[in-house]
């Protein structure tokens, strides 16, 4: 766990320092207008489209290659020289292909998309094209993070990925504000921001040898052919679910309420979000642990890495949430942000339960992705979006984003009990035990007595009494009682440098 626990702290401080430049720039976006150029909530609204419609395209035309990268590139590295080994070659061939087929579909369809969108969303309609060529950027970048993660060198893709994509995105939102450029040339020279990320990584691993593209078919790839193909037809069903499941509840919205609507629950999502980033820090960086792991069949290995991933992602999440959830209101007024998206509290409460339940089970995704019984995570999709799509649409519907959330919270507690279920009957793997509860009671027990010391006081005093409090009673009872091994060992190993 100790190159884990290294690279997840390395890769997390990069990427909060991307989600404060994140910040930054939801603070533009939703910033009360004033002498400079403001962002209305249609324009902040249509740039969450070009991700999560963009999310959509790449699940589809990546066609399941990427979990194949860091899945088979153990059996890559153990049976070839690096210059022989042809797995990058044929994923991006095969993206490429898929993206192709995209174009097709996207040209076709367009009829039915302005159909749907053209009389709450016209914005959408009008930069549709400019999906495509963000949508091709996010999955030759997805390509080549994959591989990153097959050779364990997550560090330079995570940051281009949540902090370079972010600083490019400031200074088009700057440029925009300043009154630089028109908001019509700030989201055509957007469409292209995932491309410029993806050559920068590509150039950084072609430059230091870490990547190479033979077109020689290798004694593995003819090894693996039949193997390789039948997985990535059924990774294909559950990456496309995935991702519909993901991302569904913004096109409902912007169809039924309006892209103003579609912003507000975006600016809820990123701050749930925040809670997330160890969890994909650590999902990155394990990928490869853990299909070297399974390759070697070593459970224990597994199974040590799974408990520990539970309640440290636990911890951190507990942690990140509750000072969010003190201080968001006060943050919106003190940051001055437009009045409308105060609509968007119960969300972010409720969202933000949906990601301590799912940091809370750990590594059940890449644990179960990684091992031979992948393809339950194809049966386990399906039985999500199936609970997903009819749940959001009904909700939304009758109870506005309120209803997407709460569709939300039910649909992935049912899939990560699922999931845990799996784990626990098949592999014998269960790894929750007392000091999960600890965790709970000590992180509401510090919450509630934090906002009524502090919850009188308003403004940045408020905010910075609460966090102080919060932060210090919850972080130092998590190393007093020993609660996660991890924390334990970080202190030690801090306390050897001081004293060295």
């Amino acid at each position: 766990m100790g190159s884990i626990r290294k690279q997840t702290i390395i890769s997390s401080l990069l990427v909060y320092f991307g989600f404060f430049i994140g910040a930054i720039n939801i603070f533009f976006y939703t910033k009360i207008g004033n002498q400079h150029g403001a962002f209305t909530a249609e324009q902040f609204g249509l740039t969450r489209i070009f991700f999560d419609y963009a999310q959509n395209m790449y699940a589809f035309s990546s066609l399941g290659i990427i979990p194949i990268i860091y899945k088979f590139y153990p059996y890559y590295k153990d049976n070839l020289a690096d210059h022989e080994i042809d797995l990058m070659s044929w994923a991006m061939v095969t993206a490429l292909f898929g993206f192709i087929l995209i174009l097709i579909a996207g040209y076709y369809f367009e009829p039915l998309f302005v159909k749907q969108f053209s009389v709450r969303s016209k914005l959408i309609v009008d930069y549709y094209y400019w999906m495509f060529p963000f949508a091709m950027g996010m999955l030759f970048f997805s390509v080549i993070e994959g591989f990153c993660w097959g050779i364990q060198k997550t560090v330079i893709s995570n940051f281009l990925k949540e902090t370079g994509l972010r600083i490019f995105t400031l200074i088009l939102i700057l440029l925009f504000y300043f009154k630089f450029i028109s908001f019509d040339s700030f989201i055509k020279i957007f469409a292209f921001l995932y491309l410029a990320i993806f050559i920068i990584l590509a150039t950084y691993l072609y430059r230091t040898k870490r990547i190479h593209f033979p077109f020689t078919i290798s004694r593995v790839t003819k090894k693996f052919k039949k193997k390789i193909l039948g997985m990535q037809a059924l990774i294909f069903g559950g990456t496309l679910i995935a991702s519909v499941a993901a991302t569904v509840d913004s096109f409902i919205i912007a169809k039924f309420m309006g892209l103003g609507v579609v912003a507000v629950f975006g600016l809820a999502q990123y701050a749930a979000n925040l809670v997330q980033v160890p969890q994909r820090s650590i999902q990155s960086i394990s990928a490869g642990v853990l299909s070297r792991a399974w390759k070697d069949k070593n459970l224990v290995e597994i199974e040590r890495i799974y408990q520990r991933s539970c309640i440290n992602l636990l911890l951190i999440a507990l942690f990140i949430f509750g000072n969010l959830w003190l201080n968001a209101y006060q943050g919106i007024q003190v940051l001055h942000i437009q009045k409308e998206y105060e609509g968007g509290m119960a969300v972010i409460f409720i969202l933000g339960m949906v990601r301590i339940i799912d940091a809370g089970t750990g590594l059940n995704n890449m644990v179960i992705n990684t091992s031979t019984y992948w393809r339950f995570d194809f049966y386990s999709g399906v039985i999500l979006l199936g609970l997903r799509l009819p749940l959001t649409y009904f909700l939304i519907k009758n109870y506005g984003i309120i209803g997407s959330a709460i569709a939300e919270l039910v649909a992935y507690g049912l899939y990560n009990f699922i999931r845990f279920e799996f784990l626990r009957r098949k592999f014998k793997m269960q790894p929750f035990n007392s000091k999960t509860v600890y965790a709970f009671v000590l992180a509401v027990g510090f919450y509630g007595l934090s906002y009524f010391l502090f919850n009188h006081i308003a403004g940045w005093q408020g905010i910075i009494l609460r966090t102080i409090t919060f932060s210090t009673l919850f972080g130092c009872s998590i190393f007093y009682w020993n609660i996660s091994p991890d924390a334990r060992q970080l202190l030690e190993v801090f306390k050897g440098k001081i004293k060295n």
